[in-house]
């Protein structure tokens, strides 16, 4: 039988408290719920209102991984659920708004992807996305370059951007925005990546093609299509140990040397967020300043 645990007044089971869910470090799915547990302060306002899209690694990355959008089997009545528009006909969506909701999907293991736009405005972006993606050679460090060219560019467009890392390789700019039309976004997010591979030439580029990674940054302006999501602000990754998509300060970025330097664990994260007394990305939030942030016309 799963414990049974209250959580703000909803009754959960929370189940194999003791597996290795990520194997390179021994971290254990009850140390996993433990981070959410204490990373919800600062997660729960980028999983608010926005559907949410499981990858699921329930057995570790060496297991069985899968993404799932749809209301899982035995869903509990109190997790909230919308319907959401897809191009194949309307479907139903968990929706994360509280704590016992965090910790319910917490507990099937799964990374948490949200799209740029809100539950009530679908396809409205309000936040552009930047995913960085190093091709070997190349790592985080020459991210880091890339990203503070665009920093610098859509500075000049009048619009603040912030970092974190994806957990994974690569680096992730973020920017409230008033909210705009995905097509619009994407359109925009795609004159920013050729701006870069033309100002950096041997470092970025805004197509995928494989062959011309090796060595280079791909900045990925395509996950601002409404159809598409990324790894949320402080989801723990399906990757051999428990890296995190953490919030990184323009500081970090610059002094960015080494790939470690911009690696973080679960269990780093309480300390980096006291440091920082609360979320760095919290300004992503501001509907002053996202309002200020209108699109140039591309």
């Amino acid at each position: 039988m799963a414990p049974i645990t209250e959580v703000a007044g909803r009754r959960l089971a929370l189940s194999n408290l003791d597996k290795v869910i990520h194997p390179a470090s021994g971290f254990t799915k009850g140390e996993l719920l433990h981070y959410y547990a204490t990373a919800a302060d600062v997660l729960l306002p980028h999983l608010r209102d926005r559907p949410l899209s499981f990858l699921r690694y329930p057995d570790g990355p060496d297991g069985q991984v899968f993404f799932a959008k749809n209301v899982p089997p035995g869903t509990p009545e109190w997790v909230a659920t919308a319907e959401v528009p897809r191009s194949e006909g309307p479907a139903r969506m968990v929706l994360v708004q509280d704590l016992p909701s965090l910790m319910w999907a917490a507990n099937l293991v799964t990374e948490f992807h949200t799209p740029q736009w809100l539950i009530g405005a679908p396809g409205r972006s309000d936040r552009l996305v930047l995913d960085l993606d190093p091709g070997a050679p190349a790592t985080v460090v020459e991210c880091c370059e890339v990203a503070r060219w665009l920093r610098e560019r859509l500075a000049a467009d009048g619009i603040d951007a912030y970092a974190k890392t994806s957990g994974a390789k690569g680096l992730h700019l973020l920017a409230p925005i008033r909210p705009t039309p995905s097509e619009r976004v994407t359109e925009y997010a795609k004159t920013l990546a050729l701006a870069a591979e033309r100002a950096l030439p041997d470092l970025a580029l805004h197509r995928m093609t494989r062959g011309l990674r090796p060595g280079k940054v791909f900045v990925d302006w395509s996950q601002n299509a409404a159809r598409k999501t990324t790894a949320t602000p402080y989801t723990v990754r399906a990757r051999p140990e428990p890296t995190v998509s953490a919030p990184v300060s323009w500081d970090e970025v610059a002094a960015c040397r080494s790939p470690g330097q911009l690696t973080f664990r679960a269990p780093d994260m309480a300390a980096r967020i006291e440091a920082y007394g609360g979320d760095p990305l919290a300004p992503l939030f501001n509907s002053g300043r996202a309002e200020a942030n209108a699109l140039p016309e591309v």
